[in-house]
């Protein structure tokens, strides 16, 4: 249950920081070309590097999220695969028993 907690609080903040993109962080790109002074340019560098990074991380999680479930799969399907081999031998005992 704590994962989907986690989750949902991960999706919320992404959320969050999409809102703050479309507020002020990449719609203010019409004033760039009217002329910006350093000091406010380099505000918008330094939170478009930390959404990039929180991107990063993001993608991170997802791609560790994504192996996670690959393994899990495979391991299902190893099982799967096993009950199938045991099933089909105990319906053969069963046919011998029956003729």
């Amino acid at each position: 249950m704590s994962y989907r907690r986690d989750h949902r609080a991960s999706r919320s903040a992404l959320l969050d920081n999409f809102d703050s993109i479309e507020e002020g962080g990449l719609r203010a790109s019409s004033s760039y070309s009217h002329g910006i002074s350093d000091h406010d340019n380099e505000g918008a560098m330094g939170s478009l590097q930390d959404k990039v990074s929180f991107l990063k991380r993001l993608t991170g999680d997802i791609h560790e999220e994504v192996e996670s479930h690959n393994r899990m799969l495979d391991r299902m399907g190893n099982e799967m695969d096993a009950s199938r081999g045991i099933m089909s031998g105990t319906m053969d005992r069963f046919k011998m028993v029956n003729e």
